[in-house]
């Protein structure tokens, strides 16, 4: 190995990367038919997943509903706040 690839495996080993979530909250305007939708479609997620989550923030207020680094999460996010869900990147 020579030092130019010893300082390569260093730098990604020193990187640090933060895992966040999407937090969805629940509130009064949003049908379950129009979260399920969403998820499905923004989210990618398979029906019988995004049925549980829309019960979860029913019954507990909020769920997370994707994790990865915030750069990741961010498009997301934006999509569902532009669908009228509340929720955040924690």
């Amino acid at each position: 190995m020579n030092k130019e690839q010893y300082q390569d495996e260093t730098q990604v080993k020193d990187k640090t990367i933060t895992i966040k979530s999407i937090v969805v909250y629940n509130d009064d305007v949003n049908s379950f038919d129009h979260v399920i939708d969403c998820f499905m479609s923004i989210l990618g997620h398979e029906q019988e997943k995004a049925v549980i989550e829309a019960y979860t923030i029913h019954f507990d207020g909020k769920c997370e509903v994707k994790s990865g680094s915030y750069k990741e999460l961010e498009p997301y996010a934006l999509s569902l706040l532009d669908q009228k869900l509340s929720c955040k990147i924690e």
